[in-house]
């Protein structure tokens, strides 16, 4: 398949075209202590909501990343898992955020979502962007058909919940608009690694969807976000946090659970030196004026 029109690259691409100027005067050495949901954690970097790590890379590999995130007091996502699994990762960190797909069996989506209640997950998160087939058709992963939400149903489903009901997949004010009325706690800007062709990079969404929320819903950005810069431009326009993927599978591949903790920690030492030398002495004071396009 070609390269052409592949979002991955647009996003990385648009990623390093932002440039930051720098700011001494007046600088303090800066602390990124993080809020989620009533948590403290370490840093606003957090996994990305990987799925079937046992299947696709080796029996243990999901435990590593939720130990890797534990042990760098980081939010740990999650991705598609049946329940067994879950529950054993949230048994290692219970500070975890699992995102569940759009299940044409809606029955599914409430079982879920009790399920994670009972794990005493920090929050849970709908996919609304894997609906559909390569032809546009429904999809179907793991023998389980899709189909995409509704407002209504998006309503519904955050009113059942006790928990955070976040939104991944946004790409657009429409969406945004939409999950917002609907009672969403959250929202993942994200293609879903090229889930769909020619997709605009979620940086260059998140100045807009920031100023549409205005604070009511924390924003989180993932795709192509690899370092602790990356993370620091998504935050210094909007962001509440950021999530790692693809190079935390590598870490596992390497370290296993040390892998992750050490990725997450040099991301971490990144961002701060990003926030010293722009005079952003914690999260509250990203600026986004900071923030130049080349």
């Amino acid at each position: 398949m070609s390269d052409i029109g592949n979002s991955n690259q647009i996003s990385r691409r648009y990623l390093d075209s932002l440039l930051i100027e720098t700011r001494y005067m007046d600088a303090v050495f800066p602390t990124t202590d993080f809020e989620l949901y009533g948590k403290s954690f370490s840093s606003p970097i957090m996994t990305a909501a990987l799925s079937h790590l046992d299947h696709f890379m080796f029996p243990g590999a999901a435990d590593a990343l939720a130990q890797g995130a534990k042990d760098a007091n980081a939010v740990l996502w999650y991705g598609m898992a049946d329940d067994e699994e879950i529950r054993r990762l949230s048994a290692i960190w219970p500070q975890m955020i699992e995102i569940i797909k759009p299940y044409a069996d809606r029955e599914k989506i409430y079982q879920k979502i009790e399920y994670a209640e009972s794990c005493g997950l920090l929050a849970v998160g709908i996919d609304i962007d894997h609906p559909f087939g390569n032809d546009g058709s429904p999809d179907v992963v793991d023998g389980h058909e899709m189909a995409p939400l509704a407002t209504k149903e998006l309503t519904a489903i955050c009113k059942a919940s006790h928990l955070p009901v976040i939104v991944k997949g946004v790409l657009s004010l429409w969406d945004a608009e939409r999950c917002l009325a609907a009672g969403a706690k959250g929202l993942v800007l994200s293609h879903h690694n090229n889930r769909i062709e020619y997709a605009v990079p979620p940086l260059m969404m998140l100045p807009q969807i920031a100023r549409l929320t205005s604070g009511r819903a924390p924003l989180f950005v993932d795709c192509e976000i690899k370092t602790g810069m990356d993370a620091f431009k998504a935050l210094a326009l909007g962001a509440k946090g950021v999530c790692i993927g693809r190079p935390l599978m590598t870490a596992i591949k390497q370290s296993g659970a040390k892998g992750v903790t050490d990725y997450l920690v040099q991301a971490n030492s990144e961002l701060k030196k990003a926030m010293a030398y722009t005079g952003c002495g914690d999260l509250g004071k990203m600026d986004a004026s900071i923030i130049h396009q080349l």
